[in-house]
């Protein structure tokens, strides 16, 4: 039996460590505020207290913690306690240059990387359907194959280094982070002519200009409900690391950029832990 450790445990984590459990993987589990992570136990997951403990017997480490520096500063205290022979999977979106980092850090400590980040949000990680995008050598694939069995739909392995999954993360966040701030304005545009927006959306419902996602998210902000499945504070950090790759690898990064100014408005508006749909305020003089 695979034994699997997930680090950080929030909307994304719990949901895969739940389904790690379920698939019958020896799962144990680990978040810096412990009430996120003790629910857990109901799903058949071990909860440790300290990170090194909780990867001491594992065979696959799972990262899945805000960006870069929570990452590192979490896998500086856990690697050490690292069991020969065990892989790293970090699923979290940390950006090309974070990635990097993650890799030299693995390399400093012998252990197998694999960058995997996710595409998905809440309901998806905790159905098992997240689809993992994944760059590592193969001769680990087959370690991980049933961690990214249990968490995703499935795994598509775009190349052998570090940083190769990321590369596809990016591009698809892009494309999802211009859908929903898409649909933000046009939402706050109808309210501020006096139009329903929800006549917008039947509009457009089932024609060539219709999106899945642009019919949820602009539901829940006509609505002005946000659960996050996706939080917000999480957009304003991806559209800024694609920016950055978007600056870096000359392409015009304006587009993403006016993106991220958004987001970052509505976040500083108080809505930073709410559905990233709450880009909404993003557009309002408040």
């Amino acid at each position: 039996m695979t034994a699997v450790t997930v680090l950080g445990t929030g909307i994304m984590g719990a949901g895969m460590a739940a389904n790690l459990a379920k698939a019958g993987l020896d799962t144990t589990v680990w978040n810096r505020t412990p009430d996120k992570a003790r629910p857990l136990a109901e799903a058949g997951a071990t909860v440790a207290e300290d990170p090194a403990d909780a990867v001491s017997g594992a065979d696959v480490i799972v990262t899945m913690l805000f960006d870069a520096d929570s990452v590192a500063e979490v896998m500086e205290r856990a690697l050490p306690a690292a069991k020969p022979g065990v892989t790293w999977a970090q699923t979290a979106t940390v950006g090309l240059e974070g990635t990097d980092r993650l890799a030299a850090l693995a390399g400093e400590h012998g252990v197998a990387f694999v960058d995997a980040p996710v595409l998905g949000t809440r309901q998806p990680a905790e159905a098992g359907q997240l689809v993992v995008l994944a760059g590592g050598p193969a001769e680990v694939r087959e370690a991980v194959a049933p961690v990214f069995d249990a968490i995703g739909s499935r795994t598509v392995w775009v190349g052998d280094r570090p940083g190769d999954g990321h590369r596809l993360k990016l591009v698809a966040n892009s494309w999802v982070l211009s859908i929903v701030t898409a649909t933000g304005q046009a939402v706050a545009l109808a309210q501020a002519l006096g139009i329903d927006p929800q006549q917008w959306l039947d509009s457009i419902a089932g024609g060539p200009l219709d999106s899945g996602y642009a019919q949820l998210k602009g539901k829940a902000m006509i609505a002005g409900e946000f659960p996050p499945a996706f939080a917000l504070d999480g957009a304003v950090k991806d559209s800024g690391l694609i920016a950055e790759a978007l600056a870096a690898n000359g392409v015009s990064d304006g587009l993403m950029s006016a993106m991220h100014d958004r987001f970052a408005a509505a976040a500083a508006r108080g809505h930073a832990d709410e559905d990233m749909a709450a880009v909404l305020h993003g557009f309002r003089e408040e």
